[in-house]
């Protein structure tokens, strides 16, 4: 990537919010070309329910115009700066040509977007200067800048004003808001619907927790099979029976187990449950915090468990996944609800697509 294009980006990363999000598909660019555009032929034209037709695009504008929402054009130069922020974003190379399909999200979301800024407009919702400068100077802290006076002298080494940045800012500023207000306020989850997710979903839930457990393996010695075993089960009840008498577990499990982990005091970390198998996980979560198992025979000899912590769907842990099913349905109705806003303000829009599929 160029310098010119990298500081377009730059600048584009700090007005984002009115181009294009990082969740949409990579569109590639075509190279510019010296001779001007031509015009694109016009896709046949939208009315809405009022049956005016839309209005004409700014004669001034002698870029190439994509789409006309009501009054306001999308224009080719604001598409290839929305692709160029995002593949600044995502580190990612032009590619040689690009879908129709992507072409058209891109341009979609840039409609929708402008759309959300007429909105704010009619609601007359209005961002105080000292709003645009506090949000500016935050981005401007985040893209690593000295001062601001470093930001206007990249700014205008673009050809660009600091009044058309904070004009973008505004924009972003007011959609947020707008949608704040008619989004955002009119979702609410209730707490019988967490229940009710937690209930359905709780083997799902159940199955990310994670737990922490010592553990110590007495194999039984050469011999008589019977004899051996009935000696290691001894010898186990012998430790645990330590261990209840406040033996340090790290310590015999060092001296006694023959597992991998004797040399880390019997410390098998933390685990997700699924982890190991069934019915030894099965001996350790049925364990409060501190306590021992008894000694539980496998093919392999006699274990002795120690569960150190574990989450679970109660106390602490309980009011932390409802916090996240919260999260999960109030994004699910946000998504929900925003999408049956912009179907209803695009209802009463007129708005005139003029891609033709080429850039």
């Amino acid at each position: 990537m160029s310098r010119r294009l990298a500081i377009t980006a730059l600048l584009g990363l700090i007005v984002a919010g009115c181009s294009i999000p990082q969740w949409m598909p990579l569109i590639g660019e075509k190279p510019s070309s010296t001779e001007p555009a031509k015009p694109a032929t016009p896709a046949p034209m939208r009315l809405a329910a009022t049956g005016r037709p839309p209005a004409p695009a700014d004669e001034s504008v002698t870029d190439r115009v994509l789409a006309v929402v009501n009054n306001d054009a999308i224009t080719l130069s604001e598409l290839q700066e929305a692709i160029a922020v995002y593949q600044y974003e995502n580190r990612e190379r032009a590619q040689a040509a690009a879908s129709d399909e992507l072409v058209q999200q891109f341009l979609t979301r840039m409609i929708d977007n402008r759309l959300q800024i007429q909105e704010a407009e009619r609601e007359k919702i209005v961002i105080e200067e000292a709003e645009v400068d506090e949000e500016l100077a935050e981005r401007i802290k985040k893209m690593n800048m000295k001062d601001r006076h470093e930001f206007e002298t990249l700014v205008k080494a673009q050809g660009l004003s600091m009044d058309t940045i904070k004009k973008r800012i505004r924009d972003e500023l007011r959609r947020n808001r707008i949608i704040g207000r008619k989004v955002r306020l009119r979702v609410s989850v209730t707490e019988a619907e967490v229940t009710h997710y937690l209930e359905a979903n709780r083997p799902k839930l159940e199955t990310g927790l994670s737990y922490h457990a010592r553990h110590i393996l007495v194999l039984p010695e050469e011999g008589a099979a019977d004899a051996a075993w009935e000696n290691a089960r001894i010898r186990a009840e012998l430790l645990r029976t330590q261990l209840q008498q406040g033996a340090d577990f790290a310590e015999l499990a060092r001296q006694n187990s023959r597992d991998a982990s004797a040399r880390d005091g019997g410390d098998l970390g933390t685990l997700k449950r699924g982890e190991l198998a069934q019915d030894i996980e099965a001996q350790i979560l049925g364990l409060g915090p501190g306590e021992v198992s008894q000694p539980f025979r496998s093919a392999l000899g006699y274990h002795i468990f120690r569960l150190e912590t574990k989450d679970s769907l109660e106390g602490e842990g309980l009011v932390r996944v409802k916090g996240q099913i919260r999260e999960i349905l109030f994004r699910e109705k946000f998504e929900t609800r925003l999408d049956t806003w912009l179907k209803e303000i695009k209802q009463r829009a007129i708005i005139d697509v003029r891609l033709d599929g080429q850039l």
